[in-house]
C-alpha cells in the first residue's frame, strides 16, 4: 500500500515546522452549476487565495497551469510538458509538495492525480482550507511567489489514463467503469455543461460528493470501499473512472488510493468529449 495520500491539518502544520517542509500549492478555482445544457463556466479562485491561504502557499490556476489547449476542457499536459511546468512553481522530481483548494477539494484532486502521474511525492490537505481554518491555525493575505527549480526529466510515470480509442473498443457494460457526477447528472435530470445529458451505457454512479463529509474530509477507509461495492464495482478488477471533464474523478482516484485501491485510470475526456460524438450513446434515467 502506498503512503497515505491525504494529510491532515496539524500534522501538516508540524511538517511545515520542520527541516523539510513541503511546497504548498493552493489550487482554488470556481467551476459554476449549469444553468442550461451547455453552460460551462469557471472563474479564477485567485482572489480567493489571496484573501486567505495557507503560509507559504503559492496559487496555481489548475486549468492554465496544469492543462493544454485542447477540444475539451483541463486536458492533461504531456508528461514532460507538465514536469516543466511544475518546476516553475518550485517542484521537481523528489519535492515533498502539499495541494489544498477553498473551493470543496475537487482542484485539489486534480493537481494531486497529475503530479502523482509524473511521480511527484504529493498529498492533498485532508478537508482544505476549512480544515486547517477549524484546527485553529495561522493564514496569510496577499501573494507569495514560487521559487522555481530547474526543468527536470520525468523518470517516473504511471499508467494513469484511459483515451477514447481505448474505451470505445471496452463492453461499458463489463468494464468497471464508474462515474463520479451526482446521481441527478448521471440520470439526466438536471442541465449538463456538455453536449448531451446522461452516462456511459452499464457504468456505476459513485458521487464524488459521496465520498466526503460534512467538513469536506475523506470517509474511512471501509466507508469508501463500500460505497462502491454497493454500487456494484468490482475492486478486484481495474476501476475506471470519468466524471464531466476529469475533474469530479480525481476525487473519486483520491478516495480510492486512500482506501488502499492502486488498480485505477481517469477518462479525461469524460462526458465532454463522449457526448460531442452523436454517434456515442448516452444513457438517460
Amino acid at each position: 500500500m502506498s503512503e497515505n495520500p491525504v494529510v491532515g491539518a496539524r500534522e501538516l502544520a508540524a511538517e511545515l515546522a520542520g527541516p523539510q517542509a513541503p511546497v504548498l500549492l493552493d489550487a482554488s478555482l470556481i467551476l459554476h452549476r449549469p444553468e442550461f445544457d451547455g453552460d460551462y463556466r469557471t472563474d479564477s479562485g485567485r482572489h480567493l487565495w489571496q484573501s486567505g491561504h495557507l503560509p507559504g502557499a503559492i496559487h496555481v490556476e489548475v486549468d492554465a497551469d496544469f492543462a493544454v489547449s485542447a477540444p475539451t476542457h483541463n486536458q492533461h499536459p504531456p508528461a514532460q510538458v507538465l514536469a516543466e511546468r511544475a518546476a516553475r512553481f518550485g517542484i521537481g522530481p523528489d519535492t515533498p509538495t502539499v495541494v489544498y483548494d477553498s473551493t470543496g477539494g475537487f482542484w485539489a484532486a486534480r493537481v494531486w492525480y497529475l503530479l502523482r502521474w509524473i511521480g511527484v511525492p504529493v498529498r492533498v490537505l485532508d478537508g482544505g482550507l476549512a480544515a486547517w481554518s477549524a484546527a485553529g491555525l495561522p493564514t496569510d493575505a496577499g501573494s507569495t511567489q514560487p521559487v522555481p527549480v530547474p526543468p527536470w526529466r520525468v523518470r517516473a510515470i504511471r499508467d494513469a489514463w484511459i483515451e477514447l480509442d481505448e474505451l470505445r473498443e471496452i463492453d461499458s457494460s463489463t468494464a468497471n467503469l464508474v462515474c463520479a457526477l451526482s446521481p441527478a447528472a448521471f440520470t439526466g435530470a438536471e442541465p449538463t455543461r456538455y453536449h448531451r445529458r446522461g452516462h456511459i451505457p452499464g457504468s456505476r454512479n459513485v458521487a464524488a460528493r459521496s465520498l466526503l463529509d460534512q467538513r469536506g474530509l475523506l470517509l474511512p477507509p471501509t466507508e469508501i470501499t463500500a460505497l462502491y461495492r454497493d454500487a456494484g464495482a468490482n475492486l478486484d478488477r481495474e476501476v475506471l473512472l470519468y466524471c464531466g471533464g476529469g475533474i469530479s474523478a480525481t476525487v473519486n482516484a483520491l478516495a480510492l488510493v486512500a482506501a488502499g485501491i492502486e488498480r485505477l485510470r481517469v477518462y479525461d475526456g469524460s462526458l465532454e468529449e463522449w457526448s460531442a460524438d452523436p454517434s456515442l450513446p448516452l444513457t438517460v434515467g
